[in-house]
């Protein structure tokens, strides 16, 4: 089992406070760091001092770092033009010498868009089925050869397909809760599943429909990453998780029910639960970026019983 942090930097972080977290989650053995794509806080936080660009951080992140993947839970299509994008991870990846993955949702959260004048076209689910094939397409193109797309939302003419990412693929990670056009987008294109926030019922359930639609394209179920991206409030005594759930405005039986929290033993019981039903790796999501403790905590506790 993987373990994977997870950032949500529109809830309040400068880029100093993610590299403090990039450079502890390199030092404490995580195999990654990830970050979410928003530019708008959610619920009762002030936000302070405003967000920070997905793709921009992880470039910074990829000169600052050596060893961990760097990626986005999930970048959100009705911010970039596919081919823009493209050329973003490309050049990110070169920058890290092939340590990116591309987590790419259709985008959700209206208010946000509003906010920044962003459009938010209706047809959101559409379009990122073929941003996904313009992106992945480019990056596939031999060199020399030239990439070209006709699509309803998006054309391309003679692209030269450039620049190549250092990785021979970018991982490509797709997600969500939806029953049948997800898991069909993730059979074509997907090298993991990711489900967020989801319970093992209901984990287990959508990782069969993934296998089961990758089996109808004609590829293993198994050929895929499968994975949970679930909140972490870990203490080595119950007044340490209240303090830490306290301090993310959050209850302790909620974030048991719905997370992994507890004591290491209890975080470590739920993960093989996950890793029972298929999970290979986990994203914790971790919500206050300045209790460095809490990772550390994980790693010597949690991670170290893993394997």
């Amino acid at each position: 089992m993987e373990l994977r942090i997870f950032t949500e930097p529109q809830q309040g972080a400068s880029y100093d406070t993610l590299l403090k977290v990039a450079k502890a989650t390199e030092d404490l053995g995580f195999d990654a760091f990830f970050r979410s794509d928003h530019y708008l806080r959610m619920g009762n936080v002030d936000g302070l001092p405003g967000p920070t660009d997905a793709w921009i951080t992880l470039a910074g992140l990829a000169r600052e770092t050596e060893r961990i993947r760097l990626g986005t839970l999930m970048t959100a299509g009705t911010f970039r033009l596919p081919g823009v994008l493209a050329i973003q991870v490309a050049q990110v990846d070169q920058m890290s010498g092939g340590r990116v993955e591309l987590g790419l949702g259709a985008g959700w959260f209206e208010e946000e868009h509003k906010a920044y004048g962003i459009p938010f076209p209706k047809e959101k689910f559409a379009r990122l089925e073929e941003q996904l094939a313009i992106v992945t397409g480019l990056w596939a193109t031999e060199a020399g050869k030239e990439f070209s797309y006709d699509g309803t939302y998006y054309q391309l003419e003679r692209s030269p397909a450039l620049p190549k990412p250092a990785q021979g693929k970018v991982p490509v990670l797709i997600g969500g809760h939806g029953a049948t056009r997800t898991p069909r987008l993730a059979a074509q294109y997907a090298d993991e599943f990711n489900i967020p926030f989801a319970s093992l019922e209901d984990s287990e359930r959508q990782f069969g429909r993934v296998r089961a639609a990758a089996e109808a394209a004609g590829r293993k179920g198994d050929e895929l990453v499968y994975s949970n991206a679930l909140v972490a409030c870990v203490g080595r005594d119950d007044a340490e998780v209240a303090r830490r759930a306290a301090a993310i405005g959050r209850n302790v039986d909620e974030l048991k029910a719905n997370g992994l929290a507890g004591s290491p033993a209890e975080v470590v019981d739920k993960i093989g639960r996950y890793a029972a039903i298929g999970a290979s790796r986990v994203y914790l999501q971790m919500l206050d970026l300045d209790d460095l403790d809490h990772l550390e905590l994980i790693s010597a506790q949690v991670q170290s019983q893993l394997g």
